[in-house]
């Protein structure tokens, strides 16, 4: 009989480090307007994908300069914000909504989208 803690996988390679995160946007999620179909499946944005976007596509960064305001690598950065772009381009092209993790709005109770049905019909 096989113990069923043998089949939990761990993370593997070094710990994920704690990124300095300066920016912050009141909008959280992005949906096309076109699209009514709440079934549609989204992507999920990580709060360090979206600063790595803003600093170097928005405000013009180097990667080692965002890299070093994050406190993370360049190539951890770059990995990062080639994940992030190949997400937003998926979303782009194929339609889906965009969603970023952590949003303080939702944690607050404060997002519209996480209401209950009741509240939201205003």
């Amino acid at each position: 009989m096989q113990d069923d803690t043998t089949n939990i996988c761990h993370r593997r390679g070094r710990p994920r480090l704690r990124r300095i995160i300066n920016g912050t946007s009141e909008s959280r999620c992005y949906k096309p307007c076109c699209c009514s179909d709440d079934k549609s499946e989204g992507i999920s944005l990580k709060p360090e994908e979206i600063e790595l976007i803003r600093l170097i596509d928005l405000e013009g960064f180097e990667q080692e300069e965002a890299a070093e305001k994050l406190g993370v690598s360049r190539k951890t950065a770059w990995r990062d914000l080639h994940e992030a772009r190949r997400k937003i381009a998926d979303a782009l092209v194929n339609g889906k909504e965009i969603e970023m993790t952590g949003c303080k709005k939702a944690m607050q109770g404060l997002c519209p989208k996480c209401l209950p049905v009741d509240e939201n019909l205003d």
